[in-house]
């Protein structure tokens, strides 16, 4: 008897423990995530200078042999496997109790493979600790400074980018992080980033995404509607969260830094005028904003012009502000306290990068 009841309880704790595991693997993920947002030069040597580039290294050699994005065949058949096990719950196939507890042990696997795949990187210390930067009082006058150097460099550097120049981009770009690496601080090559096009382009348009780095399988992918002028620097952008840049405002800050040390004008032309944007964004308050605007080469404010209205044509507004608010809360989830304002603190980074840089 007592054996009966000896292998009955051995019985019922592997039930629980094949239940619950997900569980407390989400669990202990949670809390080590807590640790390492108070422990942030621990994360950086650990974690983003000693386990993320092994795992970077391994996924993107996998992902790179698909010439499609393994992100979004993910998605599509998770959705789709979702919405069957609803079907089957509706018609009672299946229980509803064994199916959400199915749903959730994936979610919380899911949850625990974000993390250690490349979502610890939201915890390293910001690029200015890194880069041990002087932080400048950031004035008007600074700001001014910069600007007129951006409009200048923009001007210089106008060039006509047409699609059939793509194919010259990846390797640019690839070069340009290679000889920067020092100061940007990042682990080159990380593994291998072939870009590849959004299988939804038209859709992730219409909420006004221009690309974005899928973690799971450690791709970047390019929206294939994408302006010729913007997509050096989106590029350069997207592979800037694949080398461990996890802040909006710091894969803006890459993307800029090597299109403009790049030897390639277009490259050039794209950082600058993809900068100059936000700049622009934020002077607009400044009582001679017009007269600032003035001074922008004709030919560069047609591209502003065509751009606007191209991505204004495409995008709608409710999507993409739907697609903007969870964003919002997914990085403020993970760290970012601005949310989606921390695209436009990319503003102040240049500041501090072109008073960094004038100083050595």
């Amino acid at each position: 008897m007592a054996e009966k009841e000896r292998g009955s309880i051995n019985n019922h704790s592997g039930h629980f423990y094949r239940k619950t595991w997900p569980f407390f693997l989400a669990l202990t993920t949670f809390a080590l995530t807590r640790i390492a947002v108070h422990n942030a030069a621990l994360t950086e040597r650990l974690y983003t200078k000693g386990v993320y580039p092994v795992i970077a290294s391994i996924l993107s050699f996998f992902s790179n042999m698909f010439p499609f994005s393994l992100w979004d065949v993910f998605w599509i058949i998770f959705i789709l496997v979702v919405i069957a096990g609803l079907i089957l719950v509706f018609f009672r196939k299946i229980k509803p109790g064994f199916y959400f507890l199915r749903l959730l042990q994936v979610l919380a696997i899911l949850y625990t493979f974000f993390y250690f795949v490349w979502g610890f990187n939201y915890f390293r210390p910001g690029i200015s600790d890194r880069m041990s930067w002087k932080v400048p009082v950031q004035d008007e006058k600074l700001f001014r400074t910069v600007l007129d150097t951006l409009i200048a460099e923009t001007n210089k550097n106008y060039i006509s980018i047409s699609k059939t120049d793509y194919h010259l981009f990846d390797s640019l770009v690839e070069e340009s992080y290679s000889n920067l690496k020092s100061r940007l601080g990042i682990n080159y090559p990380n593994g291998k980033r072939r870009p590849k096009n959004m299988i939804f382009s038209k859709f992730y348009g219409k909420l006004g995404l221009s690309g974005y780095f899928g973690p799971f399988f450690n791709e970047v992918h390019i929206n294939k509607i994408l302006l010729p002028v913007d997509y050096p620097y989106v590029l350069g952008h997207e592979k800037a969260h694949q080398l461990g840049f996890t802040s909006e405002s710091e894969a803006n800050l890459a993307g800029y830094v090597v299109c403009i040390n790049s030897p390639d004008q277009r490259l050039r032309y794209s950082g600058y005028l993809s900068t100059l944007l936000y700049f622009l964004r934020d002077a607009s308050h400044l009582g001679d904003f017009h007269d600032i605007v003035k001074t922008i080469d004709k030919r560069v404010i047609d591209d502003i012009r065509n751009r606007q209205k191209y991505y204004q044509e495409l995008e709608n507004v409710k999507l993409s502000d739907f697609q903007t608010s969870v964003n919002n809360s997914y990085l403020k989830a993970n760290h970012i306290e601005n949310g989606v304002k921390n695209y436009n603190e990319v503003v102040s980074l240049v500041i501090e990068w072109s008073v960094n840089t004038f100083r050595k």
